[in-house]
């Protein structure tokens, strides 16, 4: 093999390995976004409004959050976060069909507030809870 053959394969190797070292950075985080499923333990709250509810579970110092159309079907904005005190607001927020998150955030024993929302009128917002 030729000098210019191993430069290549070196190369290769390298991003191979820059880009599984960013993937481990970017998933050792303490908050994450799920596109799918649902919130793991047990529910909590339930803030309803008028185009929607959010749903609010916890497990383990965990805190998880969903929002929920009341009329699904048409693409529309949605939005669900979760802030724990001292931490800053982790969102979801885009055009979705029926649900916008889960969203999960590590509160341990901290207070959360949680703000949901469907379309342009409908929306909540919790206050510091689960203290």
């Amino acid at each position: 093999m030729d000098s210019g053959g191993i430069r290549r394969r070196l190369a290769l190797g390298g991003v191979v390995l820059a880009a599984a070292g960013m993937f481990g950075l970017a998933t050792t985080g303490t908050a994450q976004a799920d596109t799918g499923g649902t919130c793991a333990g047990r529910e909590v709250r339930t803030l309803p409004f008028s185009s929607g509810v959010t749903h609010i579970y916890k497990q383990d110092g965990y805190v998880c959050a969903v929002t929920v159309a009341r009329r699904t079907g048409a693409a529309q904005t949605m939005s669900v976060s979760v802030q724990a005190r001292g931490g800053r607001p982790v969102v979801d927020k885009g055009s979705y069909r029926d649900h916008a998150g889960p969203i999960t955030v590590h509160a341990g024993r901290r207070c959360v507030w949680v703000r949901g929302s469907v379309g342009s009128q409908g929306s909540v917002s919790s206050g510091w809870i689960l203290c």
